[in-house]
């Protein structure tokens, strides 16, 4: 008998991922075929048409997305019951891996963001990173591209803060960049240029990520036991969220993703994604390789691209290094908005960045599957447009054949089983089924619980958590038509050519107004309500079917504001419900941030700060002072910043005049250019210091004296 050829290891992987891929992707294509057919059938009773036509097209898109989503929940339920895939947790190689000498960077790109969190944030990380006794091959890198003085200044204080209380001096850097430019991949690009071959690996945070030290460890542990994986993403848990709206979302995240993650990892297994954080990378293969291209063409399409995970994993992939979806390694944490529009202002950045991923798509060299994952991305966002589009041509449908007085012509149905049923009962078993895909996902995600004792009762219990399951559900169907119509709004914006502004994300919990809400909901609540007045007239039973769709729009008003308010965040877990295992179980890091945030709300000064406060104290505090001064020395010492300080001006004599008429006439009149330049140069800042304690007060600018009162007050 002849003998089989050999098969070497990666080919056997590579045929394995391919039947992995069949086999999903068939799942979700066939079980669209077979429902389309009932629903083609259902349009061929009522009398074809060519709007019956795009109502059919529209529907094999939008239930093919469904289903796809679908599968993940299925295929995960199932792997997670019978233990038929890899493991990060299993991989026993990696554990006894010995990492001295391995340097590491852990970087978090912040912009205008709250300070006290992102240190704070910091300081539960290196904590915990230094309970492991292997703090010495890691770095910590405040990567600023702050645009606000005043945030710059805090920073840069508690920066050396933070360094003095941790004894961190060579362990915690801070850089803040002097163009912004590329956004986060820029800054992230800036300092791999600067700093990068320093470290074999780098960890990118994002500005309120917390991770356990024990899970970097085991990351790097990883990567040196799998020379060929060149990214591994963490599955980040949704922590610390008080408001309803971030308790929902927290809920949600716990609960259904380890399910929905372990169906994405059953097809991508190491032809994974990224999603910008809490991720490890190896520096010089992303160096190397994953240096972003200017896409073709104006904004918002063309330029930089926003959304850069997404083609930064692909291009990896493109040079053949592995990615991994550690979704079962713990220890990650990052939060949510707290509320309705601030998680659709986000969405909104998101949108734009994933519609680019078009120009990406059929770029020259990329793997299959990395295709694949910028195609679903592209499609999240179309989702919405394409639902909208499916109930408009659906009203038009039924408005045509009621007030054209045309009668429907009876026909048979082309299944034999359904020959004898009336068309509204075949619309319902359409409609059933369509439920049954959406909400199967959930009811598995609550089976696979209630499998796991100590997982169950870290969600307070089965009951508990089916009562979660149940409010989720009523408010994701309340919440749905809003991003709908924002989905709609953002594809249409991009496509006329707005672009999306960079803006520092609200992390916080103060709650929506109602005036915030009823100028941000207005238009919400007109459509539903005028909407809902046309199915009425259309017809009461239309109507009534249309509820779940027009209650999310006419009371999107109080829907935004009530589920904004952290009494009822803090009321719902009163009573158990939304609870997650990071609230029952917390962990030590989450621990610690929660008591210093909270000491900081406690002991913090409860007024607001003066415009420019920051500025104030950088040139009046002689702490502060030197702090900055030093800081830019240091980063002028660096021969790779001397062509930004040469175009941004810094030593020249424009700048000492700009300074000269920042104390003379205050720092209104200058614009914030002006003012980040004088900023910028330590010469300027110095003899600023110097001026504004020794000059007479009737050559300061009464700002300026006003200032110099009120610190001179100070204990």
């Amino acid at each position: 008998m002849a003998e089989l050829p050999n098969i070497s290891v990666a080919s056997a992987s590579r045929i394995r991922r391919g039947w992995r891929l069949f086999l999903f992707y068939s799942s979700a294509v066939l079980l669209t075929g077979l429902v389309s057919m009932l629903f083609a059938d259902l349009l061929w009773r009522t009398g074809w048409s060519a709007s019956r036509t795009v109502l059919m097209a529209l529907f094999v898109i939008l239930f093919l997305l469904s289903a796809i989503g679908c599968m993940h929940g299925v295929y995960g339920f199932l792997i997670r019951i019978f233990g038929t895939h890899r493991r990060i947790t299993g991989l026993k190689d990696f554990r006894g891996q010995n990492i001295s000498g391995v340097s590491t960077a852990i970087i978090f790109p912040v912009y205008n963001e709250d300070a006290v969190r992102v240190y704070e944030g910091l300081r539960a990380t290196y904590e915990s990173l230094a309970k492991t006794g292997q703090l010495e091959g890691f770095d910590f890198f405040i990567l600023s591209d702050s645009t606000n003085p005043d945030k710059w200044v805090e920073e840069e204080r508690r920066w050396h803060d933070l360094v003095r209380d941790l004894d961190a001096l060579g362990k915690i850097y801070y850089r803040r960049r002097l163009f912004n430019e590329e956004r986060k991949s820029g800054n992230v690009r800036d300092f791999l240029n600067t700093w990068g071959r320093r470290y074999r690996y780098f960890i990118c945070c994002d500005a309120d990520s917390v991770m356990r030290g024990e899970t970097l460890v085991d990351l790097v542990k990883l990567m040196e036991a799998h020379p060929t994986v060149g990214l591994i993403q963490t599955v980040p848990a949704l922590v610390n969220a008080e408001s309803l709206f971030g308790r929902i979302q927290q809920f949600a995240n716990r609960l259904y993703a380890p399910v929905f993650i372990a169906g994405l990892n059953y097809w991508a297994l190491d032809l994974g994604n990224y999603w910008g954080h809490n991720a490890i990378i190896r520096t010089e293969p992303f160096m190397q390789f994953c240096d972003l291209p200017q896409l073709p063409g104006r904004k918002p399409f063309g330029g930089q691209i926003l959304s850069h995970d997404f083609v930064e994993a692909a291009l990896m992939l493109r040079a053949n290094w592995e990615v991994w979806l550690a979704y079962d390694l713990e220890g990650s944490y990052e939060e949510a908005p707290p509320a309705l529009i601030e998680n659709a202002q986000r969405e909104r950045r998101w949108c734009q960045g994933n519609l680019q991923h078009s120009l990406v798509l059929f770029a020259k060299g990329l793997r299959g599957v990395s295709r694949l994952h910028l195609l679903l991305g592209i499609f999240g966002y179309l989702a919405g447009p394409l639902w909208l589009a499916f109930l408009l041509v659906f009203n038009w449908i039924y408005w045509y054949q009621k007030f054209t007085g045309l009668s429907d012509i009876p026909v048979q149905a082309f299944n034999p089983y359904l020959a004898n049923w009336s068309g509204t009962a075949h619309a319902l078993l359409i409609f059933v089924i369509c439920m049954v895909v959406i909400m199967l996902p959930k009811l598995l995600s609550l089976i696979d619980l209630a499998r796991d004792w100590p997982r169950r009762a870290a969600f307070g219990g089965l009951a508990h958590a089916t009562v979660g399951v149940l409010g989720e559900t009523i408010f994701s169907t309340l919440h749905a038509p809003l991003l709908m119509l924002w989905h709609t709004r953002f594809v249409l914006t991009n496509i006329a050519g707005i672009t999306v502004g960079w803006t520092a994300q609200k992390r916080g919990a103060d709650g929506t107004s109602w005036l915030y809400a009823a100028q941000r909901h207005w238009g919400h609540t007109l459509i539903g309500v005028v909407w809902g007045a046309f199915m009425w007239r259309l017809g009461t039973t239309l109507f009534w079917w249309f509820t779940p769709v027009l209650a999310g729009m006419v009371f999107s008003i109080p829907l935004s504001v009530l589920t904004s308010r952290r009494s009822l965040g803090l009321r719902a877990r009163s009573l158990g419900i939304f609870l997650t295992p990071e609230e029952t179980q917390p962990p030590v890091e989450i621990v610690s941030l929660r008591s210093r945030m909270r000491i900081h709300e406690l002991t913090g000064d409860k007024t607001p700060p003066r415009v420019h406060a920051g500025l104030a104290e950088a040139v009046l505090d002689p702490y502060v002072n030197a702090i900055h001064v030093s800081l830019l020395r240091e980063k002028q010492l660096n021969p790779t910043y001397a062509e930004q300080f040469t175009r941004l001006g810094a030593g020249s004599e424009g700048v000492r005049a700009l300074g000269e008429k920042l104390l003379t006439e205050g720092p209104e009149k200058l614009r914030p250019p002006e003012r980040m330049s004088v900023m910028a140069d330590q010469r300027v800042m110095v003899w600023l210091h110097q001026q504004a304690w020794l000059r007479p007060e009737e050559k300061l600018a009464p700002w300026w004296k006003a200032m110099i009162r009120e610190f001179s007050q100070r204990d």
